[in-house]
């Protein structure tokens, strides 16, 4: 089964289309990441064909080591970019993107973890291009409210967080993260008065009453926007499959999220926490969901 789903994420992705080549050279000469080349997204080329990419900040590898993520793990990471941030303007103005998602890697080894550099980045855009809507996606910054305030001092306009899976197999998955930290961040920033997100992935060994409960779990904290998404394994490095879940079951969970109060839910083996992300947000609108800033 693995083997299978390892082939259909290499069909799906389309990395040789001549989109993802031209979205690539577009990167490349403004000196910038997508997080859909790093993690190997098995939708770079429907992305890149809608010319939208989710952006890459702070480097291309990360100072913890996810059991499922194939960035690169790094414990001497050189300091970010300073140029990044307009860099970064400049290829979502010259793009002509009206939604982009901006993420990092985790930057566990800066004072700040990266959050002046996200705000910065975010200001930039929405200097070049003030009609763009900026949704960040960002770590957990270690939880610390300093830092989630400034990059809640940014015009963001959606704030996007992972929870990635449930509890009980974070020690196996995300031995580095906290799950309680991870919704109190979530908490804190809706408090703020933002749209929230979060995503996760399903095949790692959870069951179907575990996700109930985590999908309610982001829901006490007001969670509006939830993402789910199959787990393709990588490499053999990385933690195997346990399941492969059918759609129905992706639509069970999305009829069940939806009961619960979710603005969204965006359930499906390719589904990533940010594939598609103008698409549901331009759905609130027409839905006429009353969440804002």
């Amino acid at each position: 089964m693995r083997q299978i789903m390892a082939e259909e994420m290499l069909k799906k992705s389309t990395f040789k289309s001549p989109f993802v080549a031209e979205m690539k050279k577009i990167l490349r000469l403004h000196h910038l990441h997508s997080v859909c080349e790093s993690a190997h997204c098995p939708n770079i080329g429907d992305c890149f064909k809608k010319r939208t990419a989710t952006f890459l900040i702070l480097g291309n590898s990360c100072t913890r080591n996810c059991r499922f993520c194939n960035i690169i793990h790094n414990e001497n990471i050189p300091l970010p970019d300073p140029d990044e941030p307009e860099n970064l303007a400049k290829a979502v103005k010259d793009l002509g993107l009206l939604y982009t998602v901006i993420t990092s890697v985790t930057r566990d080894d800066l004072p700040d973890c990266g959050a002046a550099h996200f705000a910065e980045t975010v200001r930039k855009v929405k200097e070049l291009s003030p009609e763009t809507l900026v949704e960040v996606l960002t770590p957990d910054f270690l939880g610390i409210k300093e830092n989630l305030d400034i990059v809640a001092d940014s015009p963001i306009d959606v704030f996007n967080h992972n929870v990635e899976t449930i509890p009980s197999l974070y020690s196996k998955v995300r031995p580095q993260a906290d799950y309680k930290r991870s919704l109190d961040v979530l908490c804190y920033m809706k408090r703020k008065g933002f749209i929230t997100k979060s995503g996760i992935m399903l095949g790692v060994g959870e069951n179907i009453d575990e996700v109930h409960a985590l999908m309610r779990d982001l829901r006490d904290v007001g969670c509006d926007i939830m993402t789910i998404g199959q787990y393709f394994r990588p490499s053999l490095q990385h933690i195997p499959v346990e399941k492969d879940y059918t759609q129905a079951e992706f639509d069970e969970l999305r009829d069940y999220g939806l009961e619960i109060g979710f603005k969204e839910v965006y359930s499906g083996r390719f589904v990533r926490s940010s594939f598609n992300a103008k698409e549901i947000h331009q759905n609130m609108i027409e839905r006429n969901i009353g969440i804002s800033k």
